[in-house]
Parts: structure tokens; C-alpha cells; sequence
């Protein structure tokens, strides 16, 4: 077998989180959740590079997602009047005016992956109920980051959570819809033909990590 075979994107990144599953339910260390940064930037760079048709456009269109999710969550941080009142603890590494600096990845790589899911199965519905399709995706896989993320210091509610699974404020899921709605609507129409298998792997493998903490890890 040829090794550079082995290094195909999508392995890679199933590696990764097979690793990661593992890493969190044994656990290996006690902060082994610390490295969520350093996770999320290579496997949105391994993502990236995997998609071969690449260009000006889709670097655009996540550019402006990371500038527009980061700059929404820290007017979020700052005022408490956006997603509900919430602070971002440590595990999310370096931040800037109590935002980690890295949630802007996270918002390029849910639209990215959102818009490239939506294009593969729904190619030819009309851009608006593609874009729809996009927020819903994001939206869920918020609910089930969000108890992960409250249980290992992501951040933290105000507010004490309604159950083992919505932990946040209802705004917090409507505004999550319309920002991400917003984004998929913007990015279908800049870049229309975004499809890249890798980016789409990584979403369902995050959707199964945190489904998987909540059902194994969480107590």
C-alpha cells in the first residue's frame, strides 16, 4: 500500500477523532480538553486543504464568516443581550475582550460545511430553502455542543439550564438560526458550487463526538 495513501484528508481527520473520542471517555488526562483549539484549527486547515476546488471566493467567504461569528460573539460576551448572558472560560485558549479568538474558526467551518452539505443533497432547491437547510445544520449541532461545552469550561450560562440537553437560553438557538442563515444565504450566493467531502466528514464527526460525550462522558 502506498503510505501517502494513508494520509488521505478523511482519514486523517476520522484518526483525529477516533483519538479524541478516546482521549475524552478514558480520559487520558485530565485536561485533555485543552487541546479543543489546537483540534479545531488543524482540522479545519486539513479540511481546507482537502477541497479541491479551492479558490479566491471560498477563502473569502471564510474570512468574512470567522470575522462575522467572532465579532458577534464577543458583542454577545460584552452586552449578554445577543445570545442570552454567557462567558467564555479557558479551554478555548487566547482571548480578546473575553472572546476566544478561535470561535471565529468555529463559525467558518459550520458555514462551510453547512453550505457544502446543503449543495450535496439539495443542489437544486432554491438558495433561500438551501440556506435554511444550512442554519438548521448549524443550529443542530449547537444543542449538542452546548452541554459539552458547559460541562468543560467552553463557556458558561447565567442562567441554570433547562436540562441535560438545552443548557442555553431559547435566543441563543434563534439567533444562532438567523446568524447562520444569514451566512449560508450570503455564501450560496458568492460562491454557489461549494462541495468538499472533507469539510462535510468533519461536521459529522463533531455531530458524533459531542452526541457521544453527552451519552458516555457527561454525568
Amino acid at each position: 500500500m502506498n503510505p501517502l495513501k494513508l494520509l488521505n484528508p478523511i482519514r486523517v481527520l476520522i484518526i483525529i477523532y477516533i483519538v479524541g473520542i478516546i482521549g475524552v471517555t478514558v480520559p487520558l488526562h485530565k485536561d485533555f480538553m485543552m487541546l479543543t483549539p489546537i483540534n479545531l484549527l488543524t482540522t479545519f486547515i486539513i479540511a481546507v486543504y482537502a477541497d479541491k476546488n479551492k479558490n479566491a471566493g471560498l477563502y473569502l467567504v471564510l474570512a468574512f464568516s470567522y470575522l462575522f461569528g467572532f465579532f458577534l460573539e464577543l458583542l454577545g460576551v460584552q452586552t449578554g443581550v445577543i445570545f442570552g448572558a454567557y462567558e467564555y472560560g479557558d479551554t478555548l485558549g487566547p482571548k480578546i475582550w473575553g472572546t476566544p479568538l478561535i470561535i471565529g474558526i468555529n463559525w467558518a467551518m459550520l458555514v462551510y460545511a453547512s453550505v457544502s452539505i446543503s449543495n450535496s443533497y439539495f443542489e437544486h432547491f432554491p438558495t433561500i430553502v438551501k440556506a435554511a437547510i444550512g442554519a438548521s445544520l448549524m443550529v443542530l449541532l449547537d444543542i449538542f455542543i452546548e452541554p459539552v461545552a458547559v460541562k468543560f469550561d467552553f463557556w458558561s450560562w447565567a442562567l441554570a439550564p433547562t436540562n441535560k440537553l438545552i443548557v442555553a437560553p431559547l435566543e441563543n438557538y434563534i439567533v444562532w438560526w438567523l446568524a447562520a442563515f444569514l451566512l449560508n444565504y450570503l455564501v450560496q450566493i458568492i460562491v454557489p458550487a461549494i462541495k468538499n467531502r472533507a469539510i462535510e466528514v468533519l461536521f459529522y464527526l463533531q455531530l458524533l463526538f459531542f452526541i457521544w460525550i453527552i451519552i458516555f462522558v457527561i454525568k
